[in-house]
C-alpha cells in the first residue's frame, strides 16, 4: 500500500506529522494551532476529513498545543496513554478521547499504528511504527539515547521522520546554560545528529526511501550542516530536512 507522509511543522515550536493512504490518515502529534495545520494541508492539498485520529507521543506543549481546537473542531479521536493525559493539562471533554498502550497496535482503517516507549523527561513517552499493509513508516523524535526498541523499529522502515536535534560542537559552544545542555544531551533530551547518524548508518534498511531529519533545534544545529552529514551515507535515500517553519512536501512511499 502506497502512503503519503508530510511534517507540517518539526522543532521546539511545534510537531505535527502527517502519515495517510488514500482513504484515511493519522496525525502524529498536533503542537500547531487549528488554523495552521489547516492551512498547511490546504496548500498540500490535503484534507482534515481524511484525518480520523491524533496520537500523542508525550505531554510536552510542542506536542500538543494545538489538540484542544483541532480536535474539538474536527472532532478528532485523541489516542493517549493515562500517564501523558494526566500529566498534559488537555481538556477531558469535548472531543473523543482514546487509550493508547505500548505494543498494543491501532487500527484506523487500513493504517495501523503501535506506539513503543522511548527515552524522553516525560512521563509516559512513545514512538510510532504506521504500516498500510507492507509499508512502514517511523516517527522517532524527542528520543534521548537510541535504545532497542528504536533500532528494531527503525529497521522495518520504509521511511521515517528521525531526530536530528542537536550538533555536538555547537551546543558545547553555545548560549545554552550547563544545566540545559545537561538535559538535552544527558539520554532522556534529544538525538545529536551524531547519534542519529550512526543509527542511520548502522540500521537503515536497503529498501528506506526517505528519511525526513526533524526536531532540528533552532540554536544548535544548522539544516544544510545536518542534511549534508547525512547525504554522504545515503544510499538510494531521499534525505530531507523537516522545517521548524513550514510544512514539506507530500512524500509518496511504498514497500
Amino acid at each position: 500500500m502506497q502512503l503519503f507522509i508530510t511534517s507540517l511543522n518539526s522543532g521546539s515550536n511545534g510537531n505535527c506529522y502527517y502519515v495517510g493512504n488514500e482513504r484515511e490518515a493519522v496525525l502524529i502529534d498536533a503542537g500547531i494551532s487549528c488554523r495552521e495545520t489547516e492551512r498547511r494541508m490546504e496548500r498540500l492539498g490535503l484534507s482534515l476529513q481524511t484525518v480520523k485520529a491524533i496520537f500523542v507521543s508525550h505531554e510536552h506543549s510542542d506536542h500538543i498545543r494545538g489538540i484542544p481546537q483541532l480536535a474539538k473542531k474536527h472532532q478528532i479521536p485523541v489516542f493517549i496513554t493515562p500517564g501523558t493525559l494526566n500529566n498534559s493539562g488537555l481538556p477531558q471533554t469535548g472531543f473523543p478521547l482514546r487509550p493508547l498502550r505500548a505494543y498494543e497496535p491501532v487500527w484506523i482503517g487500513e493504517l495501523c499504528i503501535t506506539a513503543f516507549p522511548k527515552h524522553h523527561d516525560a512521563s509516559d513517552p512513545h514512538s510510532f511504527l504506521v504500516a498500510g499493509r507492507d509499508t512502514k513508516v517511523g516517527v522517532f523524535t524527542d528520543i534521548g539515547a537510541p535504545c532497542e526498541h528504536l533500532i528494531h523499529h527503525f529497521k522495518q522502515c520504509h521511511a521515517a521522520f528521525l531526530e536530528a536535534n542537536y550538533d555536538e560542537d555547537m551546543l558545547e559552544k553555545g548560549r545554552y546554560p550547563y544545566f540545559l545542555k545537561n538535559r538535552i544531551r544527558g539520554g532522556k533530551g534529544h538525538l545529536s545528529n551524531q547519534q542519529a547518524l550512526d543509527l542511520f548508518k548502522t540500521h537503515k534498511p536497503a529498501f528506506m526511501s526517505h528519511v525526513l531529519l526533524s526536531h532540528l533545534s533552532k540554536d544548535n544545529n544548522c539544516p544544510q550542516l545536518t542534511k549534508d552529514l547525512f547525504s554522504l551515507h545515503r544510499d538510494t535515500t531521499e534525505v530531507i530536512v523537516a522545517s521548524r517553519f513550514e510544512e514539506t512536501p507530500v512524500y509518496a512511499v511504498c514497500a
